[in-house]
């Protein structure tokens, strides 16, 4: 069944209901103020249902740099040639219509004892209640021979816009019969199956355009997320094109050089024409700065997604360690409606719902040829726990194939509008 958007929007935020608010709670300062760090599926879905739900008795402000969002889900579409880039393209606009104050900037620091927020362009913002979602960044040496200023030689693709498009034209810019290589990276990371779904959309593009190319995968992980489905269907449609190296051939010892292009496995040296690194990643740098990190991640209480750290600053999406949900889209959306709502109730004392989440990723292997993992999860004292889940089978038919993939188109048109409010 295909996966509406009426349908979507309703997943969550009806569970979240819209109530009046009895109270206000401020310190000492009128109306009270959050400010949204990250303008992605956490943190634009925040703002839209703190300011849409409160109606006006809290004050909201988002913080993000980029006027213009690009999905990073859905991206590896662009690359196979199912998408073009402006498809995957939304703007603030939505969200300033919906009383959200969106400020174009970026977030360089985070002052908790007198409750700020420090601006590149000067000033700072007040806050009450302080949401981050920055997303990821990579960690520093994770692969070696690889660091930011080689990604325009190698680029990483992980964060939707420019390395998306970089990533597109060195694709289509490989000599007839040449390699690509991709270093996928180790858990935790963004969208488990995401690594597996690229490298199926770039064998979509070079068996249609540059049918005797190859595809080396080197990886630091013994399995990987929808492995069965993924090999099944490379066997079916790439055959002879992909090599993926797990970790038990060598595929975490692995170096690049981006002058000479050269890929290292176990010390064996690979000439390659295109080579995509996605490093070890860590949550964004503003999560950092404010002191709410332990490691690579930052540690949230699972029934409101608040800091372990700071009871005023909550943490959502892919920066959070969470728990058993998968870092996604669809969980920052879904987490985000958990954490508004307790927001919410904390600043004007309306009612706070217990939390519920749910995921599921898709990822499109050949054309029509799609499939799914997802799960439902509760909140307990420890983590976000998965509650039960489930994935495609291997075999299924090829009109099943076909609906899970509609199914998909169906998600990303109501995840966006949800996010944006357009």
């Amino acid at each position: 069944m295909t996966l509406k958007r009426r349908a979507f929007l309703g997943t969550g935020a009806a569970a979240m209901g819209t109530l009046a608010a009895p109270a206000v709670f401020a310190a000492g300062h009128g109306k009270p103020q959050v400010v949204v760090v990250g303008g992605g599926a956490g943190g634009a879905t925040a703002a839209r249902y703190i300011a849409k739900d409160s109606k006006g008795e809290v004050g909201v402000t988002l913080i993000e740099p980029t006027r213009q969002y690009y999905t990073c889900f859905f991206s590896n579409l662009y690359i196979g040639g199912f998408k073009e880039m402006g498809q995957l393209g939304h703007s603030y606009g939505g969200l300033a219509a919906s009383g959200v104050n969106v400020v174009h900037d970026w977030a360089t620091g985070v002052d908790r004892d007198s409750k700020t927020v420090a601006l590149a362009g000067g000033g700072s913002v007040p806050y009450d209640k302080l949401i981050l979602s920055p997303g990821i960044d990579f960690v520093e040496g994770a692969v070696e021979g690889w660091d930011l200023s080689a990604q325009n030689a190698m680029p990483h693709a992980y964060k939707g816009g420019s390395q998306t498009e970089l990533l597109k034209a060195q694709l289509m810019a490989m000599p007839q019969g040449c390699t690509y290589a991709m270093v996928a990276p180790p858990n935790p990371y963004r969208c488990p199956p995401g690594p597996y779904e690229r490298v199926s959309m770039v064998a979509h593009y070079l068996k249609a355009n540059n049918p005797t190319a190859k595809i080396i995968i080197a990886d630091p992980k013994a399995k990987f997320s929808k492995q069965a489905l993924f090999e099944e269907g490379w066997a079916d449609h790439y055959a002879g094109m992909i090599d993926w190296v797990g970790d038990d051939f060598g595929g975490g010892n692995v170096a690049v050089d981006a002058d000479a292009m050269t890929l290292s496995i176990d010390g064996e040296v690979t000439n390659v024409d295109v080579c995509n690194v996605i490093p070890a990643m860590k949550a964004g740098h503003i999560a950092t700065l404010a002191g709410v990190t332990d490691g690579n991640w930052a540690p949230v209480n699972a029934h409101d997604m608040s800091s372990k750290a700071d009871a005023d600053i909550y943490v959502l999406g892919d920066a959070a360690q969470q728990g058993d949900m998968p870092k996604s889209g669809y969980s920052a959306n879904s987490q985000a409606k958990v954490c508004a709502n307790a927001v919410r109730g904390a600043l004007t004392g309306s009612k706070v719902f217990p939390a519920k989440f749910s995921n599921t990723c898709w990822s499109l292997i050949d054309t029509n040829n799609g499939v799914k993992v997802g799960a439902t999860y509760e909140a307990t004292e420890e983590k976000i726990a998965k509650v039960d889940g489930f994935i495609s089978a291997t075999g299924e038919t090829a009109e099943l194939r076909k609906t899970t993939y509609e199914e998909s188109e169906g998600w990303y048109t109501g995840i966006t509008a949800d996010m944006f409010g357009a």
